[in-house]
């Protein structure tokens, strides 16, 4: 064996480990996290068509390259006044197979968060938030709220 063929791989730290990637986006001025495995896409301003009878947090469908995408509006989602007049950008997130565009005033970067630095949902959050949260990191001023995908497309469950 070669000296090279012989020399473990480097370690990688603890940090590198259990540092988990996500996207930061903005709903009412609130900072969350999804999981950026999830995200398929994410998309500038698209045109959307209502949906009869959907229930209200269903802002419509999209079309994504020839794929009817269902829209989530994650202000009406999350109990959150609506939009006043500003544009969505969606990120389109991907559940068993369908598609579907969560739909945030603003989209920021990509971060990896190390899992010991998450917080468990502070007691004080609000229920509804509670329930679509796995849990917060506070990034400086800001706390992220890292938002379960799963959870927030169970929409009427």
């Amino acid at each position: 064996m070669t000296a090279s063929a012989q020399a473990p791989k480097p370690a990688l730290s603890r940090h590198e480990e259990a540092a988990e990637v996500f996207l930061t986006l903005t709903v009412a001025g609130q900072l969350c996290g999804v999981p950026v495995l999830s995200v398929r896409d994410v998309l500038g301003v698209q045109a959307i068509t209502r949906i009869p009878l959907a229930p209200q947090e269903v802002a419509g469908s999209l079309n994504l390259r020839g794929r009817i995408v269902t829209a989530i509006d994650l202000r009406r989602r999350l109990g959150l006044p609506p939009r006043d007049g500003t544009d969505a950008m969606s990120v389109v997130v991907d559940r068993d197979g369908e598609l579907y565009s969560l739909l945030a005033d603003a989209v920021g970067e990509v971060l990896p968060l190390p899992s010991r630095d998450r917080a468990p949902n502070p007691p004080t959050l609000d229920p509804l938030w509670h329930d679509v949260s796995r849990g917060v990191h506070r990034l400086g001023e800001q706390l992220l709220i890292l938002l379960d995908v799963e959870q927030v497309l169970a929409i009427g469950a």
